[in-house]
């Protein structure tokens, strides 16, 4: 039995967005939880039930992926639309003040959601992501987004998993590469694993010489510099560089920030070293 509740909403533009809340009678807060490029509200399940002891979490799916509804306009997969689409969300559940929890491209998301209405952010959260991305990681994450390649069965799709991302989890076992994979397929109705994502989502990491990354995201990130801040690095991240995490405390001195042993692009948030950090952060506010 499932501990959320399934909520829909219409975007601006009339698709249909998705989102895990898990519920809480006395919430101390609410935490927004945006995933990753390829990724869905599933990741974030170990510590949304975990939050959810004491504040209301939401996880959201964005448009293009899990349950949300894939666009046939894909210049519209761009992190300026997932804001705007999270706006809405936040709307339709007539929430005023949100603490937000980014993963990668979520990061991106929760930093330009925070430009536009920093009033409505109370706290931010950012998962192995700055203002700035070593241009070596986002080609490796291009290699595996742009040619994504079908599976046969969920032994099929558990190698390709582990082939592209063993060096980002060097401690997985057999079975947590069976659980991150379940997480980022979904079973067709043939009973074949497809990806849980529109495979449209690479165009505009094709079409565009910044990654799709919004240019020169340093000054809203300045912005922020009244807003507590978490950010998370992977040890052997090849996304979020050290001397970006040095920029970034200059320019948010108040700026928490915890290195994930053993992992790469990106911490799964359930290791002992991202719970305490969080732990941290929201015992903060």
């Amino acid at each position: 039995m499932s501990c959320y509740e399934d909520f829909w909403c219409e975007s601006h533009d009339g698709l249909k967005l998705y989102a895990r809340d898990y519920g809480n009678t006395a919430p101390l807060a609410t935490i927004v939880c945006i995933p990753g490029l390829t990724r869905n509200s599933a990741d974030f399940a170990p510590l949304c039930e975990r939050l959810a002891k004491h504040y209301r979490v939401i996880a959201v799916d964005l448009r293009g992926r899990g349950k949300s509804d894939y666009d046939s306009e894909p210049n519209n997969y761009f992190p300026g639309v997932y804001a705007t689409d999270m706006m809405t969300l936040l709307d339709a559940l007539s929430l005023k003040s949100v603490i937000l929890l980014g993963t990668s491209l979520g990061g991106l998301v929760s930093m330009l959601m925070t430009a536009m209405h920093p009033e409505r952010i109370r706290a931010v959260m950012m998962n192995d992501i700055g203002p700035e991305a070593n241009p070596k990681g986002i080609d490796r994450i291009k290699a595996y987004v742009c040619a994504p390649s079908s599976v046969n069965n969920w032994d099929d799709a558990v190698s390709r998993t582990r082939t592209s991302l063993a060096e980002e989890y060097p401690d997985f076992q057999s079975s947590d590469w069976v659980n991150f994979t379940h997480n980022l397929y979904r079973e067709s109705a043939a009973g074949v694993p497809v990806l849980s994502y529109d495979p449209a989502i690479a165009q505009p990491l094709l079409q565009s010489e910044d990654n799709a990354v919004p240019p020169d995201l340093w000054p809203i990130f300045k912005q922020m510099s009244d807003t507590p801040l978490l950010v998370l690095r992977g040890e052997h991240s090849d996304i979020l560089m050290p001397e970006s995490v040095a920029k970034m405390q200059q320019n948010h001195p108040n700026m928490l920030f915890a290195e994930i042993p053993l992992r790469g692009h990106t911490p799964l948030l359930s290791e002992k070293e991202s719970l305490q950090a969080i732990d941290l952060l929201l015992n903060s506010l």
